[in-house]
């Protein structure tokens, strides 16, 4: 399955050459993958995402992914 992955501010860091545009471009997802799957095949902790974007809805770490989605992650924000 395909699917297009775009990661926030530190989550960049844990994928090397990550190009915020386009984004990431997977092709090898098997289907019925989770966003947690998704998220550990890329290396970065479940424990850093704190909110999930499919196809520009809030979601969990648990929902599955279908083919042509679009996937952002976000880490904790902070501010002052």
């Amino acid at each position: 399955m395909h699917l297009l992955v775009k990661l926030s501010t530190t989550l960049r860091d844990h994928v090397p050459d990550y190009q915020p545009n386009p984004g990431l471009e997977l092709s090898d997802i098997p289907e019925e993958s989770t966003v947690a799957q998704v998220a550990a095949g890329l290396n970065i902790p479940a424990e850093e995402i704190k909110i999930v974007m499919i196809n520009g809805r809030q979601c969990a770490l648990e929902d599955v992914l279908r083919d042509g989605d679009r996937l952002a992650l976000f880490p904790a924000v902070g501010g002052g």
